[in-house]
């Protein structure tokens, strides 16, 4: 019965997939809000992202809202940082969710990616005079704002969930970006500790859209340096399938291992991925997590295939290795993540810091 449920809301999903792909696909640019797709939780960036069945608490809100229903205390607040390329970048992650009964869970989320401190020389030389006073600082920032719910079914191990998500985009004064869309998720799980997970992202086609504000003086740059001016516009971003399965083995009281395998199948047209096609484009990838006593945690991952040319323009494969580490202390968990940016050279290193804690944990 379960099973059944989950292929019918399979199903929906490539016909609501399919028919966006028709309706948009001369509208639409690839890589659209790709800021929400970063990922949460350093446990999910030390398994490269594959946490969509696994993941049971408050970050669920973000992977799969249907995994709300998992948590088993009343309150959880999570909070991650990283900075990205030397700390040019950072990003930032704030969840909260709570059980509002025994079968349904809410939450909140926020995510932040900015770029702060980036000079603005739009007015560096006027009337061919060159003042460096004149140079300022402006922020690029993306934020990402969630409201989740999942409730159980009546098929036992099989729930359901979905988020609301406003985006707004903002690059200093010169241009501003709002957004809407939705989220719907499923997640199944058997007697036999097997996982299973469906979320559809932008199920409805999200929105974004955008407006500019130059000035004259600043258009005339555009003009003069072979530039277009930006002018107000609504971007689309096509509808998401991402699939999971993941198994937990238990060896003994103390040592256990799971294992999740994650596929993200993006429908806006062929993207440099292990399978790719003009119609949908594939990303797998793999995360394992071995735990001794549910308190100590080591985790791997590999993902983001891609083919890249090398200095003498020869084609080969490359790849993003992910590890991290965990430290459960029953009602605070930290975890940390280390990955290298798809090159394997140790050149772009990451470092992932996230903690969770449980208030008023149920039954305590």
């Amino acid at each position: 019965m379960g099973i059944s449920n989950l292929f019918k809301l399979l199903t929906c999903s490539v016909l609501i997939i399919c028919a966006s792909k028709n309706t948009h696909a001369q509208s639409t640019p690839k890589y659209s809000n790709e800021f929400l797709s970063i990922g949460v939780g350093a446990r999910a960036f030390g398994m490269s992202n594959s946490v969509l069945a696994s993941t049971d608490d408050v970050t669920a809100g973000y992977w799969n809202p249907s995994g709300l229903v998992k948590q088993e205390d009343k309150l959880q607040l999570a909070f991650m940082h990283s900075a990205y390329l030397g700390g040019i970048s950072n990003y930032d992650y704030l969840g909260l969710s709570t059980k509002v009964k025994d079968n349904a869970a809410l939450s909140f989320s926020m995510v932040r990616f900015g770029v702060d401190g980036i000079p603005n020389t739009l007015d560096l030389i006027r009337n061919g005079q060159i003042n460096y006073d004149r140079v300022t600082e402006f922020s690029a920032v993306d934020y990402g704002f969630f409201i989740s719910y999942a409730q159980e079914a009546l098929t036992e191990g099989l729930s359901f969930g979905g988020s609301a998500k406003i985006i707004h985009r903002r690059a200093g004064e010169f241009t501003t970006a709002w957004g809407f869309g939705v989220d719907a998720s499923a997640r199944y799980e058997t007697e036999k500790d097997w996982m299973f997970a469906a979320v559809i992202r932008d199920v409805t086609t999200t929105f974004n859209a955008w407006s500019f504000n130059f000035s004259d003086a600043e258009k005339d740059v555009f003009t003069q340096t072979g530039n277009e001016i930006p002018v107000n516009s609504l971007e689309l971003t096509l509808p998401k399938l991402l699939l999971g399965v993941a198994k937990k083995i238990e060896f003994t009281e103390d040592f256990s291992l799971l294992a999740e395998l994650n596929t993200d199948i993006n429908t806006d047209g062929r993207r440099n991925t292990l399978v790719q096609s003009d119609f949908v484009s594939l990303d797998p990838h793999l995360g394992i997590e071995a735990s001794y006593r549910d308190i100590i945690k080591l985790r791997a991952g590999i993902g983001n295939f891609q083919q890249e040319k090398d200095l003498d323009y020869v084609q080969q494969w490359t790849f993003q290795p992910n590890v991290g580490v965990g430290l459960n202390l029953e009602k605070i968990t930290i975890d940390y993540a280390l990955s290298d940016i798809g090159d394997q050279s140790a050149a772009l290193l990451s470092h992932v810091f996230s903690i969770r804690a449980a208030i008023n944990p149920i039954g305590k």
